[in-house]
């Protein structure tokens, strides 16, 4: 355990110098013949380095959601969820169609009643 933590503790050693290296040449301290031969590669070696050294700097750097990452769920549990939100919208659906249907019911007799009176009015004149 002990070993393996120094390995990668020299690991991360290296990148950094590396990181470092890259750095004074994009700045322009150094050519890049230089931070090649401080590295010990090959200029197409470290141009390589240089391209993948800045592609996950600029991924690091992407805007991202604040808050926990979404936690991959169960595809099953996912379906049966959105089934839920569509059955829950249908019977909220159903429910305002009814209500609907009993406001006409009620209106209707309203409607009637009134008719009735007029009739009965018009009847006696």
């Amino acid at each position: 355990m002990e070993k393996r933590r120094r390995t990668k503790d020299k690991e991360q050693e290296l990148a950094r110098e590396r990181v470092l290296l890259i750095l004074r040449v994009r700045s322009g301290a150094i050519t890049v013949k230089q931070g090649a031969q401080a590295l010990g590669v090959s200029r197409k070696t470290y141009y390589q380095w240089e391209e993948r050294a800045l592609k996950a700097m600029a991924l690091a750097l992407e805007n991202r959601v604040a808050g926990r990452p979404c936690v991959s769920m169960d595809e099953e549990k996912e379906i049966l969820r959105q089934r839920i939100r569509e059955l829950e919208k249908k019977l909220d659906l159903a429910e305002k169609a009814l209500e609907v249907k009993e406001l006409l019911a009620t209106y209707e007799e309203f409607r009637d009643r009134g008719a009735k009176k007029n009739r009965s009015i018009g009847q006696k004149r």
